[in-house]
């Protein structure tokens, strides 16, 4: 005989189901976990309260947190070389920039432009793990409000914070970093300074990247005096 598959083996309603407890007359009358549910709320009200009063008291985040992303402005101008890898890392894609060259800047590119639209971010912190300058990272600031979308979206004057401000999440990145590379990653701040410029003697900063490379090209080319 073919057994009925829609047909439960076990029913859980079935007194002769033998894991089945049976309750005692205070457990079927709840009394007893009422009680202890109100004695339990009782308690807690006499309890320390770790509520902060907010607006008036604001939650001051450890190293670790990852707030809105901002740009380090080192000795008044951005670190961002306008790279684009931050742009490209993002998931929503919620960063914009344009990218610019200055012959007196050491590091000679800088964006134009940086803009961040902070109703697209999801403060993943891909941006920050992906800048080889350390020029984006993740602040405390976790309080945005917008009255239009136009607000939301961040340009580079608001992103900017001073170094000096940002020198706790800085340190973390470090630490964290040498625990994830082996105790031996070190940035040196004179990293930022990635030149593109002709490194020959007369130091012409006037040479793009495709000038060098052809002036380059004809140097090795000619023959030796």
């Amino acid at each position: 005989m073919a057994k009925d598959l829609e047909q439960p083996v076990v029913n859980a309603l079935n007194q002769n189901y033998v894991k089945e407890r049976k309750l005692n007359f205070l457990e079927r009358i709840y009394l007893p976990e009422i009680f202890r549910g109100l004695w339990y709320t009782l308690k807690q009200m006499f309890q320390p309260k770790f509520t902060m009063m907010y607006p008036e008291e604001k939650w001051d985040p450890p190293a670790i947190f990852r707030g809105r992303p901002v740009l380090v402005e080192d000795n008044g101008k951005e670190r961002c070389v306008a790279c684009g890898l931050c742009a490209r890392a993002c998931p929503p894609l919620a960063i914009s920039m344009q990218a610019s060259e200055n012959s007196d800047d050491p590091k000679e590119r800088y964006p134009t432009f940086f803009e961040i639209n902070m109703l697209r971010c999801i403060y993943c912190g891909f941006c920050e793990e992906v800048c080889p300058e350390e020029a984006i990272v993740m602040s405390k600031d976790y309080d945005l409000v917008f009255k239009s979308r136009g607000e939301a979206i961040y340009d580079k004057e608001k992103l900017l914070v001073p170094k000096e401000d940002l020198k706790d999440r800085l340190e973390f990145l470090r630490d964290y970093r040498n625990r994830q590379f082996g105790q031996f990653w070190n940035f040196p701040e004179e990293n930022n300074i990635h030149s593109v410029r002709n490194r020959d003697s007369k130091w012409d900063t006037s040479l793009s990247l495709v000038e060098m490379l052809e002036a380059q090209r004809k140097e090795d080319s000619s023959s030796a005096s």
